[in-house]
């Protein structure tokens, strides 16, 4: 770990793209749900490749695309959305990269 406490993370960061659903209310109080995919995550947050913009503390919820559920019962029909917040937004080419932190870390 870093010494320095602006490089510390209160978890490890893995760089992984996942699809992944992103569910929120815009800006025009309309309602969206869109497919992106993230660029890093982590058992406390993720950073996330969204098409559109979004404004610092939106409440957003994720959703991972699971297959169907299989018949031994072990994936569930269902994946339980994790809500979000987002902590920072930017510009890069033709994405918007959002930090997100989740509101209950992953287990």
């Amino acid at each position: 770990m870093s010494s320095n406490p602006a490089e510390r993370r209160r978890s490890q960061r893995l760089h992984l793209q996942i699809p992944i659903f992103v569910r929120g209310v815009d800006g025009g109080g309309d309602d969206f749900l869109d497919l992106s995919r993230t660029v890093d995550i982590s058992s406390v947050g993720a950073c996330l490749a969204v098409e559109r913009a979004m404004k610092l503390s939106d409440l957003i919820s994720l959703t991972i695309p699971a297959p169907p559920p299989t018949t031994s019962g072990l994936a569930s029909a269902m994946a339980r959305p994790i809500q979000a917040r987002v902590r920072r937004s930017y510009p890069a080419g033709e994405v918007h990269l959002i930090g997100v932190e989740f509101i209950r870390p992953l287990e």
